[in-house]
């Protein structure tokens, strides 16, 4: 009885050291996989630290026209931007509204950017609050809104985007960046005289650090007229004597980020030497997204330089044939 009862307590401990092994094995297994899908999962869609790459990466996205046209595809930029590991911060420059800065056309673009996975920093353009919203918006038409119904669309795109003001700044990088909304009362890409007492104050305050302004408008001048309006009144950044004198008495702005004119990548203009205003600040110009067919512009920014990259988003590649270097001002 005593053997007996011996050999049956070994058999079922036997089955038990078995089962515990089976269950061991199949946790384990469970376990490695789950790890493997995650690092599939981290490798392909997390953030890549800042202090890992010795460079800070800025998106920037041409007139996003919301909703708009091609819609599509504008969801295929943003997923595609959610799919970059190294976005520090997207800029949007302006037109983020399709037409007449409605509360429709704000409530799509914020449901827009609320999908983006970055920091987002926006500025106004002309669309954004200087046409009247007519009756019946689908009849189209551009008229000149009024002073107060101006300023409640401002009111609406800072509510809208959580901004403080219409200007503010932010540093990446070691790059000071200064965003500039259009609110001029009559220049489609025009800076009030408020923005540009804040402008003056801003520079005044950080000679040593090199600057990046974001404003909707370009600078006269640096583009080849390919279009009738191109450097025209309302087509560049204004008051032109004012923007001037601010540039020429702080050498360290070094770059100007715009939108406005659509220039596309196939326009001789979108990345040449007329860019350089006064020899030695370069505008960066960023076609719209009211297309099928969108490229943006990624701003990689080193300690000593700053690399423009272009993205067809059609393609899903990067051109290298209009990649730039631009060196900040000497400190």
């Amino acid at each position: 009885m005593n053997y007996v009862f011996h050999t049956q307590t070994a058999g079922l401990q036997g089955t038990n050291r078995k089962a515990d092994m089976g269950w061991s094995l199949g946790t384990a297994m469970v376990l490695a996989i789950l790890v493997l899908f995650a690092l599939i999962l981290c490798a392909s869609s997390s953030y890549l630290p800042a202090a890992s790459r010795e460079y800070r990466h800025v998106v920037i996205l041409g007139d996003p026209h919301l909703p708009g046209k091609h819609l599509a595809a504008k969801e295929r930029v943003r997923r595609t931007i959610n799919g970059w590991r190294d976005v520090d911060l997207v800029v949007a420059v302006g037109d983020i509204c399709d037409v007449y800065g409605t509360p429709a056309e704000y409530a799509a673009a914020r449901s827009f950017f609320d999908r983006l996975n970055s920091p987002l920093a926006l500025v106004a353009g002309n669309h954004d609050y200087i046409y009247a919203t007519p009756a019946n918006p689908e009849a189209g038409g551009y008229y000149r809104a009024s002073v107060e119904e101006q300023a409640e669309k401002l009111t609406r795109f800072r509510q809208t985007f959580r901004l403080p003001a219409l200007s503010f700044s932010r540093m990446v990088g070691g790059y000071l960046f200064l965003f500039v909304s259009t609110d001029h009362d009559r220049y489609m890409t025009g800076i009030s005289d408020r923005q540009i007492d804040w402008l003056r104050t801003e520079l005044a305050r950080t000679p040593q650090i090199p600057t990046v302004i974001v404003f909707h408008g370009p600078l006269k001048g640096t583009q080849h007229p390919f279009k009738r309006y191109i450097n025209q009144p309302n087509a560049v950044a204004q008051p032109i004597e004012t923007i001037h004198n601010l540039l020429v008495a702080n050498p360290q702005v070094f770059l100007w980020v715009s939108g406005h004119t659509h220039t596309p990548p196939t326009e001789a203009s979108y990345a040449s030497p007329i860019n350089l205003y006064d020899g030695r600040v370069t505008n960066i110009h960023n076609t719209d997204m009211k297309r099928e067919h969108i490229w943006t512009n990624s701003l990689l920014l080193y300690p000593d330089k700053v690399v423009v990259k272009t993205y067809n988003h059609q393609e899903g590649a990067w051109r290298p044939e209009f990649e730039r270097v631009i060196r900040p001002p000497p400190k």
